[in-house]
């Protein structure tokens, strides 16, 4: 396998990690006043892979608008690239939690997902995708075949990070996701996933359960009680990170980003229990490094690679 080597991408560098999936606005309003900021998971995970130095594209859909020039000001910022096609619909999206005194909320969404039919196979050495975007109808389709197409070539990751307000119902959301599952290797959820998803299984029965339906690896994230992965031939279970918590804004997109810079840094194929460890101990430094301070704010390179040397 090839080493892993963290730089800024341009636009002739070859991207490690190609991330599909939707980059909306966040509205947050409150009491106080409106606040905007570049948001949606795909976009976080790529976001946070910039971050970490990999070369990352991101294949989206948002509009020619100022809302869109933002989230590609906030991509561009950490080196991501914004890939052909991605600026496709009439407005970009938008979700909207709005905060009352008493500190409750109510989400509205306007979300819309589609994507050119006529893109060509993505072939990096990672293609992630998850959420809302695989999903939503029309774009799902479009991102299942071209997962479908990469799967023979490289590594497709998957966090479904489930969003039930934009989702139809409970059955055909499972199906989805189980149909989508045999095209991945590495699938990632929340214990609410989880829960969501297989309300009578545990999390550890909701691990073997994925691995029953193609992946390679499964992992499922629980907060502050660690995560577990799980491979066909065993598993390793990985503390949280003790730290102090602002809040948890993109802690989980966080974890996912700190994931497949693991995987790129494998110095053998295969999920070894010593492999999955370090994977797990990544993931969770990058987390608990993300909700030490407030809003959607990834590590960088240096302060992951800080927060596990020997002795931190």
């Amino acid at each position: 396998m090839e080493p892993f080597t963290a730089g800024r991408p341009d636009s002739h560098t070859p991207l490690d990690v190609i991330v599909i999936g939707e980059a909306l606005t966040d509205v947050v309003t409150t009491p106080s006043g409106v606040v905007e900021h570049p948001g949606g998971s795909p976009a976080n995970v790529a976001y946070g892979l910039g971050r970490l130095g990999v070369p990352t594209g991101l294949l989206t859909a948002i509009g020619e608008d100022a809302r869109g020039a933002a989230i590609e000001t906030h991509l561009h910022r950490a080196g991501v690239r914004l890939l052909p096609g991605s600026r496709s619909l009439a407005r970009t999206s938008s979700a909207t939690a709005t905060l009352t005194a008493d500190g409750s909320a109510s989400y509205d969404f306007d979300v819309a997902w589609d994507l050119p039919g006529n893109i060509s196979a993505l072939v990096p050495r990672v293609l992630h995708t998850g959420s809302i975007a695989t999903f939503l109808a029309p774009g799902a389709r479009t991102v299942k075949t071209l997962v479908q197409q990469a799967h023979q070539r490289c590594t497709v990751t998957y966090d479904p990070n489930i969003r039930p307000a934009l989702l139809g119902s409970h059955t055909e959301a499972r199906t989805i996701f189980k149909d989508f599952v045999p095209a991945t290797d590495l699938v990632k959820l929340s214990d609410e996933d989880a829960q969501w998803l297989y309300p009578r299984k545990t999390v550890a029965e909701t691990a073997a359960h994925v691995l029953g339906l193609g992946a390679k690896l499964a992992v499922v994230t629980m907060g502050a009680k660690g995560s577990l992965l799980a491979s066909a031939e065993t598993s390793v279970n990985i503390p949280a990170v003790k730290t102090g918590v602002a809040d948890t804004i993109g802690a989980g997109d966080s974890y996912m980003s700190a994931l497949i810079l693991a995987f790129l840094r494998r110095a053998t194929d295969g999920f070894a229990p010593a492999v999955m460890a370090r994977m797990g101990r990544m993931a969770a430094a990058a987390a608990a490094i993300t909700v030490s301070r407030a809003g959607a704010n990834p590590p960088s390179l240096e302060e992951l690679d800080g927060a596990l040397r020997p002795g931190h």
